[in-house]
């Protein structure tokens, strides 16, 4: 079954929004299949929390197995890309955080990884030039770049490859800009990336 690895803490801006450091070398966490919310899904809200979260992120989908892939090699490795958006409990994140525990009820409850139709990594062009955003009812919350990762897809396809053997299917959310924001039960969330395609999500009670 396909692995959803999480990078967190990937564009400066939004580490400093939530007075994180900038990292040396990229944050990873993981979330369950369970989490996976294709387009046009309804997104109940999580009962275990107050304060949920848009990331809007690009997604990109391994296609062959790596392993120790040098950086120069790891986009080499992925055969689609998409956009998609890491929901978060902010609430609960920041209390687990106090107490240096793990994030997983904060990032990794069911319906917590919205995603896009995948389409192949041949059809976008320039994968450092790709830009996203995500808009709330209309309004745009949250707008980004591909070039202003701090590890690019290369790179982290190398950092993962050093850990796990990825496998094809395996996702990889990339992180996200500054802009984050809250949700609330009645909104209509809508991520869209350019050469990739516009979809939407439904959030209820």
């Amino acid at each position: 079954m396909a692995r959803i690895f999480c990078i967190g803490r990937n564009y400066a801006q939004h580490a400093k929004e939530l007075g994180n450091a900038v990292p040396e070398s990229p944050v990873v966490f993981m979330k369950p299949p369970e989490s996976l919310v294709p387009p046009g899904g309804v997104v109940r809200f999580p009962r275990h929390g107050r304060e949920l979260h848009h990331e809007v992120e690009l997604v990109f989908r391994v296609g062959r197995e790596a392993r120790d892939v040098p950086p120069a090699r790891g986009a080499d490795c992925l055969d689609a890309v998409t956009v998609g958006v890491d929901l978060t409990l902010r609430d609960v994140q920041s209390a687990l955080k106090k107490q240096g525990l793990p994030w997983e009820a904060a990032k990794a409850f069911e319906q917590s990884a919205l995603v896009g139709d995948f389409v192949p990594v041949e059809a976008v062009g320039d994968l450092a030039g790709l830009s996203f955003w995500c808009e709330v009812d209309g309004a745009r919350r949250q707008q980004g770049s591909a070039g202003d990762m701090l590890f690019g897809p290369g790179a982290l396809v190398a950092h993962l490859s050093r850990i796990w053997t990825l496998r094809p299917g395996d996702m990889i959310y990339t992180g996200t800009p500054e802009g984050v924001g809250p949700l609330a039960p009645g909104e209509t969330l809508v991520a869209g990336c350019e050469h990739v395609g516009i979809f939407s999500w439904q959030i209820q009670a």
